[in-house]
């Protein structure tokens, strides 16, 4: 590889890096933790949680099994189950799966995560929740809140 490449590569990744690490600005909320490391390996089951949300003890034979799976479904701008809490514990799997009626785009604030939602289609994101705080979960083109992630 030339120097003129990889001069290029670099620069090309450490623009992307800092796009990234912008997100979509919103994370100036003092209750937001910062961004975390990478998302990492399954473990065994169990979490809490303080706010209604589906869970999915059984993982499916393609994916590697997750502590907590959170479900949500957006249908004519309506949040099912309704925004609230969800509590786990640090270091826990987790997946959020979310559909919508209509094409968005998932974002974890404070791990920076995303996903991109078809409409009609299931978009995931797993991570282990290694960063205690309150992180919201929202839609970034309906800018809609989904709920709020305690990692505790």
């Amino acid at each position: 590889m030339s120097v003129r490449t990889r001069t290029s590569a670099a620069l090309t990744a450490g623009v992307l890096t800092a796009l990234l690490v912008a997100g979509c600005g919103q994370d100036d909320d003092p209750s937001v933790a910062t961004p975390s490391a990478p998302a990492t390996s399954a473990a065994p089951p169990s979490a809490a949680t303080t706010a209604p949300a589906s869970a999915s003890p059984t993982p499916s034979a393609s994916t590697p099994a997750v502590d907590r799976e959170i479900i949500v479904k957006i249908v004519k701008r309506r949040v099912d189950p309704p925004t609230g809490r969800i509590t786990v514990d640090k270091g826990k799997l987790v997946r959020i799966t979310v559909t919508s009626d209509v094409s968005d785009e998932l974002h974890v604030h404070g791990y920076d995560l995303g996903a991109r939602l078809p409409a009609g289609t299931p978009g995931s994101v797993e991570f282990r929740a290694d960063k205690t705080g309150l992180f919201e979960v929202e839609t970034h083109e309906t800018e809609l809140v989904l709920f709020q992630l305690v990692v505790r």
